[in-house]
């Protein structure tokens, strides 16, 4: 058997290009143009390279999108200060700040910080609140970018056995909240999946993801997920980011699971192209919001 390719890269530039639609539309509407503030702090390569690609993003949508560089000596104080400072801005829609953040800076109240109303990243406590409740403000990122890719591709999840390798609040769990939930934004049948969180200490783990129709491995381990742990035809998502060498490989050996699976994501070229478009998913979303519609 060999996989079918999911190709995110693709799918995510469809995104943009309905996104950009319904900025135009936005802005014939109330005359709001979309606007996402990122803050970089320090001088972290990959970090800067993920800022440079937001910024495009939102250059190829139409949308505002602004960059603040601070050095890495920056202060806790400093930092929550901007903060305040675009939380208080009404042009400003989205706040992203940045991960990881220098040593010495607390992530966390940084974070809690940010507007619920422009957190777009969906990492405030108020809004995973609302999403566990079953009624999201936003959608957390990578999760709804999991979600996109299956649905685009034609992959139904309600009834599916799922099981998510990786307990993160960034992806493992806020996507076991969606999978399990009752709808989705594609309506029921991308939703009700019977979700197993597994994680580093989860005894027998092959056993556990050869039980399951659909793979996602969000775990941060290269290669931990290979051919032999899954069933014959399962849809693998492969979330992970690692540098090995020279090259970038997920946490799936996509050698082995590409000719077990039924379906698969690469890396690069998967999941990762949809977090940026659904990031400007949720700017769009908050322009809307603070617009009153």
């Amino acid at each position: 058997m060999t996989a079918r390719i999911l190709d995110g890269k693709a799918i995510s530039q469809q995104i943009q290009q309905e996104l950009a639609l319904e900025v135009v539309r936005l802005r014939e509407q109330t005359g709001v143009t979309p606007k996402l503030v990122a803050v970089l702090t320090g001088d972290d390569p990959a970090s800067q390279v993920y800022v440079r690609n937001k910024e495009r993003a939102c250059q190829r949508v139409g949308m505002q999108g602004v960059v603040h560089r601070l050095p890495a000596e920056t202060s806790q104080a400093e930092l929550l200060a901007l903060v305040g400072k675009l939380n208080a801005d009404a042009a400003v829609h989205g706040i992203l700040v940045q991960l990881p953040l220098p040593r010495g800076l607390d992530a966390t109240p940084i974070l809690d910080g940010i507007d619920p109303a422009k957190d777009v990243d969906c990492f405030h406590p108020q809004n995973v609140g609302l999403l566990a409740q079953g009624r999201p403000r936003f959608l957390p990122c990578t999760p709804h970018g999991v979600q996109q890719i299956l649905f685009r591709s034609g992959l139904p999840t309600a009834g599916k056995r799922v099981v998510i390798v990786g307990r993160s609040d960034i992806v493992g769990k806020p996507l076991a909240l969606l999978l399990a939930a009752r709808t989705s934004p594609f309506g029921p049948e991308y939703a009700n999946a019977t979700v197993t969180l597994a994680h580093s200490r989860t005894p027998e783990l092959a056993e556990v993801t050869r039980g399951a129709e659909i793979v996602v491995a969000a775990a941060g381990q290269p290669e931990l997920v290979t051919g032999e742990m899954l069933t014959p035809g399962a849809t693998v998502i492969d979330v992970g980011v690692n540098r090995v060498g020279d090259k970038l490989v997920g946490d799936v050996e996509f050698a082995s699971a590409s000719r077990v699976a039924g379906a698969i994501t690469p890396v690069p070229g998967g999941v990762g192209p949809l977090t940026i478009a659904m990031l400007l998913g949720n700017t769009l979303t908050a322009a809307r919001l603070a617009a009153g519609l």
